[in-house]
């Protein structure tokens, strides 16, 4: 048998949502985009929504409309992808990386505490695999510091814990409409904020600096533009827009289908030999955006390879940061630095998790699984 690591979900409602946009006006921002971010800050509880073309370029112009530059310092975690770090970077900012949580992976908020300087800017928490950060707490911390928040809800749209959903405890969160992503349009982001002054400084960078979109100055009478900030080219656009429309009402369907997997998967793996697994902790709802499962660093890149022989599609998400070379030449992040995110970047394999995944694709990945690190266990 063969599972594919991932299938989207895409399909009719998507076809005739995209017929609308190219028989219509507008294939760039226009009108589809302006739905869109209604429709998604109104699911969000957020006030604002700007759609981007990527969670990277979401993720810049966030830090950018904060102020973030040189000489300034950004928390993070290591155990992240590495559009995180690189975005802080870009700013001409110092990443300061902390290690995170042993049963999640998430950033620990009394690590955060340590690392905070007269130079730290801002928090850049990352909700991963759709488990949330403990934003209650973390909430607390920036207040008493004066920093900036921006999430990393690129795993993490459906997500809740104690209440908050992402962006509810934060200046901004960013998200990832990537492919593979719970609700994805091939490429594409959005930010949300309740901060009407950061909104209107988002809208500019997204395009240039420019006060005006194509929408506004051609949709009535000409309207000239100005331009107000030094900006970038990261405007979603109506052909994104149109694919993410039809999902979101699925969204809650989708969702409680990957639930049913995840719990499925974890009932197995329970007490399988030498597999564990991320926690998913009380007073959570995760996005359960990915299923990873941790074995001994010692087999796992064998473990990797045995199931793909197996014909199970498999992925690691992620290695810790600092074992990228860029960042240990550049940071001088040697290896054991962060113990925890190292042994968990080390450890990781991420399996299969989709709403098409048959029952016997689920039953296959779960044998063949704990088959392989048994017996790789044991050599």
């Amino acid at each position: 048998m063969k599972v594919e690591f991932y299938k989207h979900p895409l399909g009719e409602a998507e076809i005739e949502s995209l017929a609308e946009v190219i028989h219509s006006t507008f294939l760039t921002s226009g009108p589809k985009t302006k739905q869109f971010e209604s429709e998604f800050a109104r699911m969000m509880g957020a006030k604002f929504c700007i759609g981007v073309t990527s969670w990277t370029m979401g993720g810049f112009i966030a830090l950018k409309a904060l102020g973030v530059g040189s000489g300034d310092e950004v928390i993070t975690t290591p155990m992240t992808f590495m559009a995180t770090g690189n975005i802080i970077l870009e700013c001409g900012a110092k990443p300061v990386f902390v290690d995170v949580e042993p049963e999640t992976g998430n950033i620990s908020c009394d690590e955060i505490l340590k690392a905070i300087t007269p130079r730290t800017k801002a928090i850049l928490p990352v909700h991963l695999y759709g488990q949330m950060c403990d934003m209650a707490r973390m909430r607390q911390i920036a207040q008493e510091h004066r920093l900036d928040i921006v999430e990393d809800s690129a795993h993490c749209v459906e997500g809740i814990r104690d209440g908050l959903k992402p962006g509810q405890a934060s200046d901004m969160a960013v998200f990832s409409f990537y492919a593979t992503k719970n609700l994805a349009s091939g490429e594409g982001g959005a930010i949300t904020t309740n901060d009407e002054a950061l909104y209107e400084k988002l809208l500019r960078l997204r395009l240039h600096g420019m006060n005006k979109s194509a929408a506004d100055r051609y949709s009535a009478r000409f309207k000239h533009y100005d331009m107000e900030d030094l900006g970038y080219k990261c405007n979603m656009f109506d052909v994104q827009a149109a694919i993410l429309l039809p999902q979101i009402p699925r969204l809650a369907e989708r969702l409680e289908r990957r639930e049913y997997i995840c719990r499925r998967y974890e009932a197995a793996f329970r007490d399988a030999e030498g597999i564990s697994f991320p926690s998913v902790l009380p007073g959570s709802i995760s996005a359960r955006h990915l299923f990873t499962i941790w074995v001994e660093p010692g087999i796992r890149d064998a473990v990797l390879s045995d199931l793909q022989d197996r014909g199970i599609g498999v992925a690691v998400n992620f290695r810790s940061i600092n074992r990228l070379t860029y960042y240990r030449e550049h940071l001088r992040l040697p290896d054991g630095t962060f113990p925890i995110a190292e042994h968990i970047g080390d450890s990781t394999i991420t399996l299969p998790l989709y709403t098409k995944l048959t029952e016997e694709e689920i039953e296959y990945v779960i044998e063949q699984t704990i088959e392989s690190v048994r017996t790789l266990s044991r050599t």
